[in-house]
Order: structure tokens, then C-alpha cells, then sequence
């Protein structure tokens, strides 16, 4: 933001963008746009004050999860391939690296895996406390890897991170004009890196790594019928916001379970995904009265959308008449969870859709309950819509 110092700079939330975007533009062209000041000890956006406790931790957490997911995504397809095109006869205990093939395609996705923790945690922290944060954010996260306490202590590590640094900024502030050059290059990675270490290994990692470790021993003891609730939970949570913090949450815990070695979780939560976009599909197929011509329109698009894993693809139709189209598409996805859970289904991979079917176990009780989900959702919407005049 130092950038703009003395320029005409207007600041608002995403949703103003989007809702308000003639007013912004009008009010950008008049020229009436406060002029923002910024000075050498911050220069972070200082409109957060008007934000909730809760909007500014969202948009924290979705700034390192964003940053997170290409190496999620890329890595956890390479290791799945890996899986595919290795034999698991010659040496179970080594499953995954036995053929040259399989063994290129495992290290490169490890490696990129091994990513993961450090940027959830380097990009949460320098949303909260701009550059200073990062490299701080980085260690923490790969401190959070190596204690054992993993994502849940990335997380944790991340807005540590990124507070601590806030704080030693603000306290740096006392300092002489003179120690302005080294403050960047000395003081905040040096005292920003040791408080961080010191945090990490006597105060988050012991109890972070316990509950960590109790959750994933919960996940991996559930029952069957305890599964298929999960599963039904999650789904449906993927369908609620269509992209928005619950959507977002089921998505989550879906990739961290994948670093615990819980792939159905991660299965259930990518089959609740798909399905909102594939039974409007269905839906304005063959209920076409309850649609207009422009809806219609709209059906191969919503089945790409629904099998390449892109929910969002339904927003529209859940924007222009939310009580009917969310309830109907949170069923559906609810019983596509509930069925991938009973039918013993593992993703690997946090995302593709049904471009990554071959790495899914049961790929056919998985496409089964995708249909079903799907074939529920349409008739829950044909059910809640009433027809056109």
C-alpha cells in the first residue's frame, strides 16, 4: 500500500465490488476519492477497523489456504498417480516408489506436500503483518511440520506469526531514526524467527501435536455408520455457500485430512462439491418449466462445472432464489457424502473431479453415488420450484 501514498485511494470489502461496482466506478470518476497517507512504520491497509474480528480471521486463513492449494492440488495428483502406476507385489512396505515411474511421480509430490504447512502459515502471517510476517510465518508452519502437530499448527503458527510481528513493528517504533535500515534486514527476521522457534517448540507444538494426534486417531477408529454421517455432514456443508467459509471449511479439513493419511474424507468432501452444478443441470433438462430460457441455456455448462469439481458453477441459479435452489442442492450432496463413505471410496487427490477417477478407490460405487446425489438434487428442485408463468 506504500505505493499509493498521496494518491486518491478507495477501500472497500469484495462484496462491494461486487454489488456496488456502478457506485465505486462513479465515485472513483468524481474525483472526490480520500487521498491515502501512509508512513515508514506501516504499511498494511488500516481500514480493518471497521471489519469484524471474525471477517478479518477469514480473510486471513483464506489468504494462506489460497496460497496453499497449488501445491496441495499438484502435489496430491502426482502422489495418487504414483499409486496408480506402481506394483504394489514387489514390495508392500515401499508401495508407492517400487517402479522408477511411480517413484518420480512420489518424490516430486512429497516434495511439493512438503510446501504446504510453510505457506498456509507464511501467507496467514504476512496478511496480518505485511513482508515481516512471512519468512517468520514460514518457519512456524515448517516448525508446526516437523513437531508433528501439523496443519491444525500451521494454522495456529500462521496468525502467531503474524500477530508477534505486528507487535515487535509497533514496538520498533521507539526505536532511533538510525535503526530504520536495519529493522528489515536484521531486527524483525532475527527476534521475529527466535520469539517464533521459542512459541512453537515449548508453547503450540506439545498440545497442538495431541489434539492433532486424537483427531486423527478419531478419524481413522469411526465406524462405518459413523463415516457415512461424516461423509453426509460434509457433503452437505459443501453445498450450503457454494464457495463461502462453510464450503470452504469442509474443504479444509477434507485436504488436511489427506496429510493424516484419511483419504475418504477427502472423497466425500469432492463428491458434495459436484453435485450442486450436475443437478441443476439435471434439473433444467427435465423440468425445463421451471426455468427460464436463459437458465436452460445453462446446462452443458453446469455439467462441465459439476465433473470438473467447480461448485461455484451453481451461484447463479442459488443467488436469484436461494430457499429453493440451497436446500435441494444441500440434499443431494448430503446422500453423495453419505454414499462415498458406505461404498469405502479414497480420494488422494484434493481436486480434478472425474478427470482424477482412476486414482479414486471403487471408482464405480463413487460414480454411482454422484449419480444418486445428482438425481436427488434435481428432484428436490422440481419439488421446491413451482413452475413459470
Amino acid at each position: 500500500m506504500a505505493r499509493f501514498d498521496g494518491k486518491p485511494v478507495i477501500q472497500v470489502k469484495v462484496a462491494d465490488g461486487i454489488n456496488k461496482a456502478e457506485e465505486l466506478i462513479n465515485e472513483a470518476l468524481s474525483g472526490n476519492a480520500p487521498i491515502y497517507h501512509t508512513d515508514h512504520a506501516s504499511t498494511t491497509v488500516e481500514s480493518e477497523s471497521d471489519e469484524s474480528a471474525g471477517r478479518q480471521i477469514y480473510k486471513h486463513l483464506m489468504n494462506g489456504v489460497s496460497h496453499m492449494l497449488p501445491f496441495v492440488i499438484g502435489g496430491g495428483i502426482l502422489i495418487a498417480l504414483a499409486f496408480l502406476f506402481d506394483d504394489y507385489t514387489i514390495d508392500p512396505s515401499n508401495f508407492g516408489k517400487n517402479t522408477p515411474l511411480a517413484a518420480f511421480f512420489k518424490t516430486t509430490g512429497d516434495t511439493a506436500f512438503g510446501f504446504m504447512l510453510p505457506i498456509l502459515a507464511g501467507y496467514i502471517s504476512m496478511s496480518i503483518s505485511d513482508r515481516p510476517g512471512l519468512a517468520v510465518g514460514f518457519v512456524g508452519g515448517a516448525l508446526a511440520s516437523q513437531g508433528d502437530s501439523g496443519f491444525l499448527g500451521a494454522l495456529v503458527a500462521g496468525f502467531a506469526a503474524g500477530y508477534l510481528m505486528k507487535g515487535l513493528r509497533k514496538l520498533f517504533d521507539y526505536l532511533p531514526d538510525a535503526f530504520e535500515g536495519l529493522k528489515p534486514v536484521l531486527l524483525y527476521p532475527f527476534f521475529g524467527l527466535l520469539l517464533m522457534a521459542l512459541l512453537m517448540t515449548f508453547i503450540i507444538n506439545p498440545p497442538v501435536a495431541a489434539i492433532n494426534t486424537a483427531l486423527t486417531n478419531a478419524l481413522n477408529s469411526m465406524g462405518g455408520s459413523s463415516k457415512v454421517i461424516l461423509g453426509m455432514l460434509l457433503g452437505g456443508m459443501m453445498a450450503v455457500d457454494m464457495g463461502g467459509p462453510i464450503n470452504k471449511a469442509a474443504y479444509v479439513f477434507g485436504t488436511a485430512s489427506i496429510a493424516s493419511g484419511s483419504y475418504d474424507i477427502m472423497a466425500a468432501v469432492m463428491i458434495g462439491g459436484m453435485v450442486p452444478p450436475l443437478a441443476i443441470a439435471l434439473a433444467t433438462f427435465f423440468f425445463k418449466n421451471r426455468f427460464t430460457k436463459k437458465e436452460q441455456q445453462t446446462t452443458l455448462t453446469n455439467v462441465i462445472m459439476g465433473l470438473s469439481f467447480i461448485t461455484e458453477g451453481a451461484i447463479p441459479f442459488a443467488a436469484s432464489d436461494s430457499l429453493h435452489i440451497l436446500p435441494a442442492c444441500v440434499a443431494g450432496s448430503a446422500v453423495a457424502g453419505a454414499l462415498s463413505m458406505f461404498f469405502n471410496c479414497t480420494l488422494m487427490a484434493p481436486h480434478g473431479g472425474i478427470f482424477v477417477i482412476g486414482v479414486i478407490s471403487n471408482p464405480l460405487g463413487y460414480l454411482f453415488a454422484l449419480a444418486v446425489g445428482s438425481v436427488v438434487g434435481m428432484f428436490g428442485l422440481a419439488l421446491l420450484k413451482k413452475p413459470l408463468k
